[in-house]
């Protein structure tokens, strides 16, 4: 799934540049989106992101495409690798040569209405 974000001024830090959290809360809504429409009857949370390195910085009125894709699933648990690229100005999607300016993988555990770790039906 690939999803894009425009970076506006309440999304900077004091220095000018995308705030670091901002873009770990769209990615983590991303991947559960994308969790939520592979698995429509799963009650997924969020329980891990891995390694956060950011590797380029982002201002003001950049255009970001966030692309999660499916990686493992377990019996409970599903993770998905993200990447997110510059996006282009126009409407045109970010290229597949370019190098993506974070990536992470967000892992999701299916809970029932109790709160305990359930199976993820198929």
């Amino acid at each position: 799934m690939e999803t894009h974000r425009l970076v506006l001024p309440e999304d900077l830090n004091q220095y000018g540049y995308l705030f670091g959290g901002r873009l770990l809360g769209w990615v983590d809504e991303a991947s559960w989106i994308a969790a939520s429409l592979d698995f429509p009857e799963c009650r997924f949370v969020t329980i891990s992101l891995d390694q956060v390195v950011f590797r380029h910085s982002v201002r003001e009125g950049s255009i970001l495409a966030i692309r999660s894709r499916q990686s493992r699933l377990g019996k409970t648990s599903i993770t998905y690798d993200v990447e997110v690229f510059r996006g282009r100005a126009g409407g045109e999607d970010a290229s597949d040569s370019q190098e993506p300016i974070f990536t992470t993988q967000v892992s999701f555990v299916n809970l029932d209405e109790a709160g305990q770790k359930t199976l993820i039906a198929p």
